[in-house]
């Protein structure tokens, strides 16, 4: 499978929902890029609004304000232009996994045997080789995902956004789930964004981590990772900028409970 790698630009995001009598801010101005190829992580507290930022890129929804580009172009249209793999696989239990693999392909127009073919050609690259024609039901969660990532990448877009592909795993699979991301997504080739409340996730896979603040959410910092693959979490460097990572997040929450105490009083 061969796609060409896309940029990709946010620029001052804004979202906002009802919210009682109000509205409840949610994104406060997000800015950040994706260079082509690039793997990029985006982290923050928990109900912060990183999948409500993933869900505009994909054009789910709509940003209040804001621009996004791709290759530097604002498109008419974010929806089709970025391929989306939620928090659940969403695999139909009624469908073998080769055709659930190769529905994207079949949407597309592609004829079921070329697609079918198409699919089964990348089942050994995403660890499943002999389950083509097993049910969802009778995968393990850790294949279940690959599954749902092969499906994912055969939208044939340059934009890949996963929002915590691996959540739902027990430690043990989630860490070899990692592992195996780390090793393959040079080979798939698009720009992968990557929402993770997971630190160690993040720097174990991406080649920047974007901070997110607490709720409304903007950019605290970003951070290079540039740690040789594959990377080992007892790697000094490693710890280090894991610790600084937290730090941050940290120093965040800290901030935000004294600006609501504050304004309590």
């Amino acid at each position: 499978m061969s796609v060409k790698a896309r940029e990709l630009a946010v620029y001052d995001i804004h979202k906002s929902f009802p919210f009682g009598a109000g509205r409840l801010d949610t994104l406060a101005g997000i800015t950040f890029a994706a260079g082509a190829g690039e793997f990029v992580s985006i982290v923050g507290p928990s109900g912060c609004g990183k999948s409500t930022l993933l869900e505009i890129v994909c054009g789910l929804i709509e940003a209040d304000r804001g621009t996004i580009t791709i290759d530097g172009v604002r498109p008419a249209t974010l929806v089709g232009q970025v391929a989306y793999m939620p928090q659940n696989d969403l695999l139909f239990p009624w469908r073998r996994v080769i055709d659930n693999v190769a529905l994207p392909l079949e949407i597309a127009g592609v004829d079921r045997g070329t697609a079918r073919r198409e699919a089964a050609a990348l089942f050994r690259l995403f660890g499943l080789e002999g389950f083509e024609n097993a049910y969802p039901a009778e995968l393990s969660g850790g294949m279940r995902q690959r599954a749902a990532l092969m499906r994912t990448f055969l939208t044939r877009k340059g934009i890949v956004a996963l929002d915590e592909p691996f959540g739902a795993l027990d430690a043990h699979t989630r860490r070899k789930m990692q592992q195996w991301l780390a090793g393959v997504s040079a080979e798939l080739g698009a720009t992968i964004l990557l929402v993770t409340h997971d630190v160690e996730e993040a720097l174990i896979l991406s080649d920047r981590v974007v901070v997110l603040s607490p709720r409304p959410a903007r950019v605290v910092r970003e951070f290079p990772v540039p740690l040789p693959r594959p990377r080992s979490i007892l790697d000094p460097a490693f710890v280090r900028l894991k610790g600084e990572i937290l730090s941050c997040l940290d120093a965040e929450e800290t901030l935000e409970r004294e600006v609501v105490a504050h304004d309590r009083k």
